[in-house]
């Protein structure tokens, strides 16, 4: 896939993989590409399955939780079928492939910008998910009274159930459970103190119809 540029640090997914996608998976960047937007809609059929047999005549938690662990258990196997791992962190699963740790988040219902993504009261998990494995914030970025020099080692200190992993790749995505999944966005984004995401790369990839 071809990618084009769209803005700064945006590009759109055409044909062939981006130098990003191959720096980051080597081999299976190709593969990749195609199968996670796949393994998005995989997870939403699965999570729409469950909710229409529960009988609620609202999704509500009934989708919305479901959808949340069939992402993660999708994208393990898919670092499985790849030679990959899949590592249990605080009771979740993060696919790890080629050193690269797959971090899924819905950050809407409805189609929305990607640059509207806003994570609210992340927990320190997440926050040192970010901090540990993300793109390195810019000098500054965080208040030098807000974090004790213990404190800010801390929200850089490696996940040791991680392993070798080096890279977080956050895939972002929004689905509701009629249309199912209506965007996918690849790339390095560093979480920001309130809650709102700067990409350093970001892709945009195709769209599997449910």
């Amino acid at each position: 896939m071809n990618a084009s540029r769209e803005g700064d640090g945006h590009h759109k997914i055409d044909s062939v993989p981006s130098a990003w996608a191959i720096e980051r998976f080597g081999k299976d960047a190709t593969r990749l590409s195609v199968a996670v937007p796949e393994r998005l809609t995989r997870a939403h059929l699965r999570a729409r399955a469950g909710y229409k047999a529960s009988g609620l005549t609202r999704p509500g938690a009934a989708y919305g939780h479901t959808l949340a662990e069939t992402v993660r258990e999708e994208l393990a196997l898919e670092a499985e079928e790849l030679g990959g791992e899949v590592r249990l962190l605080r009771g979740r699963s993060y696919a790890v492939i080629n050193e690269q740790v797959l971090f899924p988040f819905k950050y809407g219902s409805h189609p929305a910008p990607v640059e509207d993504a806003i994570m609210k009261d992340p927990s320190l998990v997440r926050r040192r998910l970010f901090a540990a494995y993300g793109p390195d914030e810019p000098e500054g970025l965080f208040p030098v009274d807000e974090y004790s020099t213990e404190e800010y080692e801390h929200l850089h200190e490696a996940f040791e159930e991680l392993g070798r992993a080096q890279n977080l790749v956050s895939v972002f995505f929004t689905c509701d459970p009629e249309n199912g999944v209506h965007a996918v966005h690849w790339g390095e984004a560093r979480l920001e103190p309130d809650g709102t995401f700067s990409w350093t790369y970001r892709e945009e990839l195709a769209v599997v119809g449910a």
